[in-house]
């Protein structure tokens, strides 16, 4: 059955590549292509210069390594008491993200139910106490009683905010061809939350916050005079041309978002973890679901939500972020420039190293897929947040249950990765 509620016009590849942004990525627009960023990735490897130029030495040496809250800054990690340690980081963690009070405050509701591909599908929408509605699909295993293990599959940024779930789900064989194009670029051309369901997993996929139907529309935000594209009134269908202009707009209010983000004492990882938290309640409310197994995973985007969700929220008991790992020192002296500002949260470096927020949640089951070619990270600092985590394991006598993979190519997750992650959440939630 095709849900009318998802058109499918189709596009051209050149208009995706447009529509999706310049970085197979959470990057906004930038103005080069891969092969120059490939090149700007090399010339990293050899010189000693920073992005904030002679500043960088000095700016980098206020990092504390290791940060006051780093279980790798404890004299004796034998006498060590891990949970109180782990109580005591979340609430800085915490403190240091601001995430608001997020409340359901009407559904969720199911709008329509079909089957596709042996996988019932669920279109459905909830409503938080601002915005537009969420919408969202809930995906299952069209055989066999249930319940099932739940998986929140969380969608990635990729320079497209007008979309948001359709980006991992699929509902119909008929897609839009900028949503097959995405899904060939990063995913190996299928939409992976789907080929969960069918591995028997119940999944959730849902529109967070300013992507999809969570988008901000134009028309309802004051005119900015200056640094904004222009944009036509959004039209009834969708329609090309719009997405592209939408896109642009979109990645260009970023700062603005963010900026009045902290003005209103909050952060972008606060608001992502306080709506991944509400679709996480939802999950597990479901009979479908086997609610003390829970997993989360995500590319870019997905990965940086799966490092804030599954570090400070451990109902999430096997967390796989994909394609988002490296230092706080790596965004500082190198690659700032390629993440949204959706990525920060100013404090929190004086007391945990990035890898290390994931890290809060040993010894619940963990795993990171990198690429060795990712456009947004350099790869010695992937490679010394590997070591981050994987210390914090050994530390705490857990070390089987992390892995790391680093795998040839760019930004992606691919066939041959999410069978391997795929295979980490049978062993850990079956």
């Amino acid at each position: 059955m095709k849900d009318q509620n998802y058109p499918s016009k189709r596009t051209s590849r050149r208009s995706f590549i447009k529509t999706s942004g310049t970085l197979a990525s959470i990057s906004t627009f930038l103005p080069f292509n891969f092969t120059e960023l490939d090149s700007h990735m090399q010339d990293q490897l050899t010189s000693n210069k920073s992005i904030i130029g002679e500043y960088g030495e000095w700016a980098a040496s206020l990092l504390p390594d290791p940060p006051r809250f780093s279980l790798r800054s404890k004299e004796n990690i034998e006498e060590t008491n891990l949970s109180a340690w782990r109580t005591e980081a979340i609430l800085q963690a915490e403190k240091c993200i601001a995430a608001p009070t997020i409340k359901l405050i009407e559904g969720p509701t199911i709008l329509s139910k079909w089957e596709l591909d042996g996988v019932v599908i669920e279109a459905m929408e909830w409503k938080l106490a601002y915005g537009r509605p969420t919408r969202a699909v809930f995906l299952r295993p069209a055989q066999g009683p249930g319940p099932w293990p739940g998986i929140l599959g969380l969608h990635d940024h990729g320079g497209n905010k007008y979309m948001g779930w359709r980006k991992i789900a699929s509902t119909n064989r008929d897609a839009p061809t900028y949503i097959y194009e995405h899904q060939t670029t990063y995913y190996g051309g299928v939409a992976w939350a789907n080929e969960l369901a069918k591995r028997g997993y119940a999944v959730l996929v849902h529109d967070t916050f300013t992507f999809g139907s969570r988008r901000v529309r134009p028309e309802n935000a004051d005119t900015i005079s200056w640094g904004m594209p222009d944009i036509p009134i959004e039209p009834d269908q969708e329609d090309e041309d719009y997405i592209i202009a939408y896109n642009e707009w979109a990645g260009a209010h970023e700062h603005i978002m963010s900026k009045s983000l902290f003005c209103a004492g909050t952060t972008w990882p606060g608001v992502y973890l306080g709506e991944d938290q509400v679709a996480l309640d939802i999950l597990a409310a479901r009979p479908e679901v086997i609610k003390d197994q829970l997993g989360c995973c995500g590319l870019s985007g997905g990965g940086l939500r799966t490092v804030y969700l599954g570090g400070l929220d451990h109902r999430v008991k096997c967390a796989i972020a994909v394609g988002f790992m490296s230092t706080w020192k790596d965004f500082l002296l190198h690659k700032s420039f390629t993440h949204t500002w959706m990525t920060y949260a100013p404090l929190l470096p004086k007391y945990l190293d990035f890898p290390e927020i994931l890290g809060l949640r040993v010894p619940l089951p963990t795993m990171v897929l990198n690429n060795k070619k990712d456009e947004l990270f350099t790869l010695p600092e992937m490679r010394r947040a590997d070591e981050i985590l994987q210390n914090v394991f050994d530390l705490s006598g857990y070390a089987e249950r992390y892995r790391c993979t680093f795998y040839d190519g760019p930004h992606k997750f691919d066939l041959a990765m999410q069978e391997d992650a795929f295979t980490w959440f049978d062993r850990w939630l079956k």
